[in-house]
């Protein structure tokens, strides 16, 4: 297994939709594999493909650091099916790192997806493990954390990035 490099805004992969996966072989389960290893390793809560260069539907999860009950989910081709209530929730992101802002998302949904072995299944979710499944699937979709936030807010996080990228670059020379 291999840590994979996350790739951070404004890299152009995290804007593309991403395409299902159409074969469950060795190359996807390598790359889950890693994937896991690298979501562990940041540390972070979830995964998606787009967030390690690859443009597949496929997002890892776990929340157990936080919710003892919800172990390791590997999401092939996920599907929100529905979605019900509103909750606004302080979210980060591995690929938009040191910025946190809070996020309006559906309090609960129903995630359809296919598991590493090919087997359809059902996720009913609410609280964190909800908001997480609906960020990752945002992944899979191009849309960012940052994308769901207000335009002033949105502004503000875009001047101080540019504001950080002149300073990293100035103390690079």
């Amino acid at each position: 297994m291999a840590i994979l490099e996350i790739k951070k805004y404004p890299d152009k992969i995290l804007k593309k939709k991403t395409s299902p996966v159409d074969s469950i072989d060795d190359e996807l389960q390598s790359l889950i594999d890693n994937m896991i290893e690298t979501m562990y390793a940041a540390p972070g809560v979830g995964l998606a493909a787009p967030q390690v260069g690859v443009s597949k539907r496929l997002a890892v999860l776990d929340i157990s650091s936080k919710e003892d009950k919800f172990p390791l989910i590997v999401l092939i081709n996920p599907v929100i099916s529905n979605k019900e209530g509103i909750i606004e929730f302080e979210e980060g992101c591995l690929s938009v790192p040191d910025y946190t802002a809070k996020v309006e998302r559906a309090e609960q949904v129903l995630v359809n997806a296919v598991d590493r072995q090919g087997k359809p299944f059902e996720i009913e979710a609410e609280g964190l493990l909800a908001i997480a499944l609906q960020h990752e699937i945002d992944h899979l979709d191009g849309v960012l954390f940052i994308d769901r936030i207000s335009p002033l807010k949105r502004e503000f996080f875009k001047k101080r990035y540019k504001k950080a990228a002149k300073l990293d670059k100035i103390n690079q020379e």
